[in-house]
């Protein structure tokens, strides 16, 4: 199912004449998606990305079909327990899940620990009215 999609972008600028019109429907199956068979929604719950734009609550979109590189946004399942954070590496090369908000720290990857990256996070809906999840 689809929603109105307008013909016309949104100005984040100066406003400019609204026009009353839409070029159809937007799907996000369609339009954000690229590989519907692997990928999937998860809930946000926690403030360790709020630097990366990531909030409690939000949604985010995973990509299992993707390599993650350095750099990606990654869910990672530690011992079990899944957690979103950045790929990177040290000064040594090794991988690290890096936390966005200072108040949290990385995550050093060691080949003993049972690690899966689960996927790349593609995209976050973040809710701008409080009242959607009310």
């Amino acid at each position: 199912m689809g929603i109105p999609t307008a013909l016309e972008s949104v100005h984040a600028g100066f406003p400019s004449v609204a026009q009353d019109y839409f070029s159809g429907d937007f799907s996000f199956d369609t339009n954000v998606i690229v590989h519907p068979d692997t990928s999937f929604v998860v809930r946000v719950a926690g403030s360790s990305m709020e630097g990366a734009g990531i909030y409690d609550g939000d949604l985010l979109i995973i990509d299992r079909s993707l390599t993650p590189q350095q750099g990606d946004v990654v869910i990672a399942a530690l011992d079990g327990d899944l957690t979103v954070k950045r790929l990177l590496s040290d000064t040594q090369g090794n991988p690290v899940l890096h936390a966005e908000n200072p108040a949290y720290p990385d995550i050093q990857l060691y080949f003993d620990e049972s690690v899966t990256l689960w996927g790349v996070v593609i995209g976050n809906y973040h809710p701008q009215c409080a009242r959607v999840y009310a």
